[in-house]
């Protein structure tokens, strides 16, 4: 597994950056700066990024942002001391694939990086009650009334649905008895139906929308 850390807290991300290495995960470069993280990310193409969420000039939601603008498609974990619920909200709804708490121990920490490089999407133990008050309605924001999933075929909105429990490809063709590259196709005609550039954009969607709901 090979890792950029985007963090400009020094002490945080020399320690972090000693851990990792120290459980035989190859850190490509820890940098405190946005900019330079989004250029480093470009030039190396980590298996997954580690981002701060709070940052001087160039914080992580702009980060993020600006990675899946430029069409990067890796794995990205906010790694924050943060816990609101709208930080949680808006790292997912822009694209990010895991969103970790800095006093985590790090065998969660390690754990999770692990599976979500093989494609889970994973939140702190301790966001799990926010992110269920979200999918059930309960958030700040109230549920948009439109229907963005018309174009969806029923075959496609049941596939995100398995998509929006944080199921990989693997698992989801398990429970549906297909391939896994039959789901790959499914999932690769949502994101364009939706104009979105990952599953966990599409997972936020569906959840802010209640299709959950619709489909059981």
């Amino acid at each position: 597994m090979r890792v950029l850390i985007i963090d400009d807290h020094a002490l945080f991300r020399i320690g972090l950056q000693e851990l990792l290495t120290r459980r035989d995960i190859t850190v490509i470069d820890a940098v405190g700066d946005g900019a330079e993280g989004i250029r480093l990310a470009q030039e190396n193409n980590p298996d997954i990024v580690l981002l701060d969420l709070r940052m001087p000039v160039m914080d992580g939601l702009t980060v993020l942002r600006r990675l899946r603008e430029i069409g990067l498609t890796m794995p990205v974990v906010m790694l924050t001391t943060s816990t609101e619920e709208r930080d949680l909200v808006e790292s997912l709804r822009n694209g990010a694939q895991g969103y970790l708490i800095k006093d985590m121990e790090p065998d969660e920490v390690i754990s999770a990086l692990k599976q979500i490089v093989e494609g889970s999407t994973v939140v702190a133990p301790e966001l799990t009650g926010v992110l269920a008050k979200v999918v059930q309605g309960g958030g700040n924001e109230p549920l948009p009334p439109e229907d963005p999933f018309t174009e969806l075929t029923p075959r496609e909105r049941e596939i995100l649905c398995h998509v929006t429990e944080g199921q990989s490809n693997k698992v989801i063709a398990r429970n549906l008895g297909i391939s896994d590259g039959t789901v790959k196709l499914h999932v690769k005609a949502v994101l364009r139906k939706l104009g979105l550039h990952s599953r966990v954009e599409a997972a936020v969607m569906a959840v802010e929308h209640g299709l959950t709901h619709h489909l059981r």
